[in-house]
Parts: structure tokens; sequence; C-alpha cells
């Protein structure tokens, strides 16, 4: 008697399978005009797009929409590999393989005779691992190699900050996190100061002050985002997250409002935010 394989399979892998043969025929000579006109240089944009609504799915906790974003950005590597196969690249069963290597070699304490003891002696292992493969490589081996520059910022920061730490470069404790922060605004107010910015934002500045203002807001920026590695937040969700309170508390200081903003006082508009604000 006939045996329906789909029994006898992982269902996820029956379920990738079957969207495989979908971006096959899509690529196919008859197939999707859009699709087949696409290169890998012009799927990276949507890759970003695809991973930045996986968060948002994520953000919002949804199982569906988060299974359907997740799927979104599945179907665009499979897509990027089914055109680097047609152009005689690469393919996907070279991209499984590739990081299924990578897995195993980077989890010694699961596929070999390593012994860890805490999540934080993974990461470190794992770093010093990714280390010796790109000295093998003859490959940038610094302790802070491996973090894409195209990253957000906030989140390529705190992967910065992780890899020092994880380097040994690190305070004590959060409470070096913290005076770094307020080290490095005491600094942000100094040339602010200098400038006359902090009084007068069309102050006439030289280029070399607003070069000095904007470094130190950088440093702010990031050492606040290095305070959220040290406190294990994520500096990216925290922002995005500050951005909808805003949003929000904003929108509903407008629907309150009788005349346009710009007819208003500060004073109003302040009182205006705090009653949004304790609303929202």
């Amino acid at each position: 008697m006939k045996t329906d394989i789909t029994s006898t399979v992982d269902p996820r892998a029956v379920a990738f399978a079957r969207l495989l043969s979908i971006v096959d025929r899509l690529r196919a000579p008859d197939g999707c005009p859009w699709d087949k006109k696409q290169t890998i240089q012009s799927m990276a944009p949507h890759l970003v797009e695809e991973a930045h609504e996986v968060l948002d799915a994520i953000d919002g906790d949804v199982d569906a929409k988060i299974a359907e974003e997740a799927g979104d950005v599945m179907m665009v590597v499979a897509l990027i590999c089914r055109i680097g196969e047609e152009a005689g690249r690469f393919d996907l069963a070279r991209a499984a393989h590739l990081v299924s290597d990578k897995l195993i070699h980077r989890h010694p304490h699961v596929f070999g005779e390593l012994t860890v003891d805490s999540a934080e002696q993974v990461i470190v292992n794992w770093e010093a691992i990714k280390k010796k493969e790109r000295e093998d490589k003859q490959e940038d081996a610094s302790a802070l190699a491996g973090v894409p520059v195209s990253l957000p910022a906030l989140q390529r920061a705190q992967r910065l900050c992780g890899k020092a730490v994880s380097a040994g470069f690190k305070w004590e404790n959060v409470a070096g996190a913290v005076a770094k922060v307020r080290e490095e605004q005491s600094e942000l107010d100094e040339v602010l100061r200098a400038s006359g910015l902090d009084r007068d934002e069309k102050a006439p500045a030289t280029a070399a002050q607003r070069a000095e203002v904007e470094h130190e807001l950088g440093d702010v920026i990031l050492a606040a985002a290095f305070l959220a590695k040290y406190l294990d937040l994520d500096a990216e969700k925290l922002t995005r997250e500050a951005s909808r309170r805003f949003e929000r508390r904003f929108r509903s200081m407008e629907s309150t409002l009788q005349r346009p903003l710009a007819e208003h006082s500060l004073a109003e508009l302040m009182s205006a935010w705090e009653r949004a604000k304790s609303a929202t």
C-alpha cells in the first residue's frame, strides 16, 4: 500500500519544501514578471524591511502576525538563494549546510565535550571561537569584528558593547555605566554653553563648535545604549517604545487643542502635554 510521505516527514520540512516549490515556480520562465526580474542586490532592501516587520510583530506579541512576518523573511531568503542558484553562485542547500556547520562548531558544549555553567560563559566561548575562525581565515580578528555597519545605530552600539564586555573591557557594575552617561552629558553641557547653542539653537556657533556638539551628543547616545546593555535591556526596542509613547501623547494633545499648535504659547502646550501624558 502506498504510504503518504507527509505522515513520516517532519511537518516543518514539508512546509518549507512547499515554500521552495512556490519560489521556484515564481522564478520559472512563465512565472511572475516581478519575481523574475529581481537580483540579489534588489532583494537586499526587502530583506531589511521584512526583518523590521518581524520586529514590529514581536513587539505586538500576536502569534499569528509573528508567524506571518517570519514567513515573509523566509520567502525573501529562499528567493535570494534561488537567484544565486540560477547564477551558479550558491544555493539554499549550501547556505543551510554552512550555518549548520557553524552552529555545531560554535556549540561545543552541546555537540562536543565542553562544559559550561551559564549563558554568559556560552557567549564568551562563542566570541572566542568566532575570533579564532577569523584568524584562521586571515580576516579582521578584533574583538569588535563582525558587527554589521548597516545595523540600526543603537542596535550596533549594543552589539559593540556586548563584544567589548565579553573581551573583558567592562565596568565592574551598572553604576560605572551610569557614571559614564553622566560624564558624557557633562561634556555635552560644556560644549553647548561654549557655543551658545544651549540658549539659542540659532546662535552663531562656528563649524568647529557645532562639530563638537555633534560629537558629544553622539557620545551621550552611545553611553545610553551601553547602559541599556549593562541593564540587559534592548536600546533599539526602548527607543521604539519611547517614540510610540511620544507619538501617542502628541496626537492626544493635538486632539484637545482648539487652535493650530503654532497659535498656542509654550505654557499652553506644556499644560496640554501633561494632560495627555496623564491620560495615556
